[in-house]
């Protein structure tokens, strides 16, 4: 057995850094909110801090991160915490920054897809991660992480298909 050689928080803190908007865009699709999103990305590197030396260093960094980040997104969909402002709110950071926001049709579709469907179309066009590094965050191999994004591109252009006149 190897011995575990831990993340430091410099580490951790580099990967904040650069790719904060990145989490945070992913983690608000997810929780489906703003706020709960912004708190499910804090949560995890709160947590990721606490559990460093758990850090095994199999895969990168940044992958284990991205999966703290989408479980704790997760935990935060599941549980429905809310406030009364966030749920009157619209959900502006994920729909307001891409063009998706304009075109309300493109917003149900995603938000119909399968949940894992979902997380693939999330963390690869979101985040802009690899199909390797989606495939560790989502404990799921290479081959998959491609078949999930087809089958939801393939739903995305039946449900969004517009009638011949």
């Amino acid at each position: 057995m190897g011995v575990s050689r831990g993340a430091t928080i410099e580490e951790i803190g580099q990967v904040y850094e650069q790719r904060f908007a990145n989490f945070l865009r992913t983690a608000t699709a997810i929780a489906d909110s703003t706020e709960e999103g912004r708190d499910a990305v804090h949560d995890a590197f709160v947590s990721a801090v606490r559990s460093r030396k758990s850090y095994r260093g199999s895969g990168s960094v940044e992958a284990w991160l991205w999966r703290t980040v989408v479980t704790s997104a997760l935990k935060r969909r599941r549980s429905g915490r809310r406030t009364a402002a966030t749920d009157s709110a619209p959900q502006d950071a994920i729909w307001t920054e891409s063009p998706a926001g304009e075109y309300p049709e493109v917003r149900a579709a995603v938000a119909g897809l399968p949940e894992r469907q979902r997380h693939v179309l999330f963390l690869r066009y979101y985040a802009d991660l690899d199909y390797r590094t989606i495939g560790e965050i989502l404990d799921i191999r290479i081959g998959t992480v491609g078949a999930e994004l087809n089958a939801a591109h393939a739903a995305l252009r039946r449900q969004l298909e517009v009638p011949a006149s």
